[in-house]
């Protein structure tokens, strides 16, 4: 007889991913609030802190030279140059968090999502989406965090993120003013994982 193995003995990567503006963050803060467990994984950028960003809180932010000493020394799970500055997943902060038995959840853009497939390929993946791209252009704009031409690059891009939806394990729709059922989305979807037959194997 096969031996059962509790799914809560056996940690979970689940890598979040979406087009920018699609409310990433904030759902990872809506799982946190209705009591799911999990190590956030920081990642670190090259890019500038955002009014009210903390280092180590929101982002590890880098120099170009330190992120580049990370990337010679296999630091990084995955990196990627995003909108002209780098992006990149700490290897170490994942293993860690695994050997001590907690579910990790990754946040990361697409192609991000596409390079850690091949890493991490029994890792969970879902894809944040709005109901529709014009309501993903007015969060763009509502965060007014970025320039008109850098709002423009981002929704160039949303096309071609689209496209690679078949990745995913799992696409959940991020509705508006509704971010708990969102969140209730997610952490149903990580409960369901537990409870699979044939348990996902992380090798970092």
């Amino acid at each position: 007889m096969p031996t059962v193995h509790p799914g809560s003995k056996h940690p979970l990567v689940i890598v979040l991913s979406g087009p920018s503006g699609v409310g990433k963050d904030a759902t990872i803060a809506g799982i946190r609030e209705i009591g799911v467990k999990f190590h956030y994984v920081v990642t670190a950028t090259t890019r500038e802190k955002r009014p009210g960003e903390v280092d180590g809180v929101h982002y590890h932010f880098l120099t170009k030279r330190d992120f580049q000493e990370m990337i010679v020394r296999d630091e990084l799970l995955e990196y990627a140059e995003v909108y002209g500055n780098f992006y990149g997943v700490p290897k170490k902060e994942v293993r860690q968090a695994l050997e001590k038995g907690q579910d990790v959840i990754i946040k990361v853009d697409v192609q991000g999502a596409a390079t850690l497939k091949k890493r991490i390929p029994d890792a969970v993946f879902i894809f944040l989406m709005t109901p529709s791209p014009d309501e993903l252009v007015d969060r763009i704009k509502a965060r007014n965090a970025d320039s008109e031409t850098s709002v423009k690059t981002r929704m160039l891009k949303v096309g071609e993120e689209l496209e690679s939806l078949l990745l995913f394990d799992y696409c959940v729709v991020n509705i508006k003013d509704d971010l708990a059922r969102t969140a209730e989305a997610v952490a149903g979807i990580i409960r369901t994982e537990k409870h699979r037959v044939k348990r996902r194997v992380i090798k970092i």
